[in-house]
């Protein structure tokens, strides 16, 4: 990485990242606020990066558009009454203080954590953070399981890590994908097209048409998937990501 620079392209402020071994331009809106980041070669001009993103502006207004007005939970405290998300469905926080350990349930309407007596904040939240991380490893190997099944191709790893700014990665070289914890309060389609997406990273490297015909192909409610992201609340932790990355 050599430098950043700040442009403005139709009104819109650019974060310009120039790398020395990159060799195309790259565009990704970050949440939550729609900023923008340019990731350019190191010999790139600045007419030609202007260019390229003008012929953007379109797409990344839209994009800018729909991160601003999406709508988003108040901050949490981790206190009873609180609503919290699994798998797409609402739940309403009940804290009980009690015991010496965090012990959390389920009920068709309710998460309750047990928790002891003058517990943090800070602690509540690891302790929900921690209980969340456990449904998606009940959940993950499974929906793996059918993703790899429908698309041919298996990973060497696949991992569950917080991520502010990806639904998912994939280290292509290693054959390793991560997920991102926050997907486990999205519905389970979510899950399942975020999978998809990154093992077909496997066939296909870049976003590419062929890239994106075979997430039709194995995926064809993709798209479904895709505005459900888009369109449910966020947690204030949940960020989420456009992936906009510009072939």
């Amino acid at each position: 990485m050599i430098d950043n620079e700040t442009l403005t392209v139709a009104g819109i402020p650019i974060t310009v990242t120039r790398k020395q071994r990159q060799k195309n331009l790259y565009i990704r809106i970050n949440p939550p606020e729609g900023d923008v980041t340019v990731s350019a070669p190191a010999d790139a001009t600045e007419d030609a990066i202007r260019y390229y993103v003008l012929r953007k502006v379109p797409e990344i207004t839209k994009i800018r558009d729909r991160m601003v007005s999406q709508p988003r939970q108040s901050k949490r405290e981790y206190v009873s009454g609180e609503a919290c998300y699994l798998w797409g469905k609402p739940y309403m926080l009940q804290v009980i203080y009690e015991g010496k350990r965090y012990r959390i349930e389920k009920t068709p309407q309710r998460i309750i954590m047990h928790a002891p007596e003058g517990a943090s904040e800070d602690n509540r939240e690891k302790a929900l953070t921690e209980w969340y991380r456990g449904e998606l490893k009940r959940v993950l190997p499974q929906i793996l399981k059918q993703c790899e099944e429908r698309t041919g191709v298996e990973t060497n790893a696949c991992n569950i890590k917080y991520m502010k700014t990806r639904w998912g990665s994939c280290n292509i070289p290693e054959k390793r994908i991560l997920i991102n914890l926050q997907l486990v309060h999205k519905p389970i389609e979510c899950l399942e097209y975020v999978v998809t997406h990154e093992l077909v990273h496997l066939l296909e490297k870049n976003h590419t048409n062929r890239f994106r015909a075979l997430v039709e192909k194995y995926y064809p409610n993709w798209k479904e998937a895709k505005q459900m992201l888009s369109e449910m609340p966020l947690d204030p932790l949940d960020d989420g990501d456009e992936d906009t990355d510009a072939e």
